[in-house]
């Protein structure tokens, strides 16, 4: 069986190392990769039905979207033959990546850091913080 790294992907320069450093990790262990790229989503809004299904199809679009930000990454591994899948969600990316992380069984959990306004969010991101404490698997933040 292969062990799997996931690896949260947004298209951003910081994401694109988190794969590039994953990639040399999966290439030293024979892992597989698993991008993942979460479309930040909540389902506590109140809205007209009218508005609820404007809200699904603007969903639907932004995944396609997100699919086709993911491809060129996936193809470009898949050519340097490295094994690869991928799938862009709906929701907390956190919570997701750890979620997924359990469902595939992966080893590892590999993102980019991110910068915010408060101090801590400015060192590490709050995403990567919120995925550091509640993560099933150790967590590698990329510079």
């Amino acid at each position: 069986m292969t062990d799997t790294i996931v690896v949260g992907f947004d298209g951003s320069d910081a994401s694109r190392r988190a794969v590039d450093f994953a990639k040399t990790l999966a290439e030293r262990s024979a892992s597989a990769l698993h991008l993942v790229h979460v479309l930040e989503w909540s389902p506590y809004s109140f809205h007209t039905p009218e508005e609820l299904a404007e809200r699904h199809k603007r969903r639907e679009q932004e995944l396609a979207r997100a699919q086709e930000v993911l491809q060129p990454t996936v193809d470009a591994l898949t050519r340097a033959g490295q094994a690869v899948t991928s799938e862009a969600r709906h929701g907390d990316t956190a919570e997701l990546l750890c979620k997924i992380a359990k469902s595939t069984g992966a080893t590892q959990i590999v993102v980019g850091r991110k910068g915010a306004s408060a101090l801590a969010n400015r060192i590490l991101g709050s995403m990567a913080i919120n995925l550091m404490q509640s993560s099933p698997v150790p967590v590698t933040i990329v510079p």
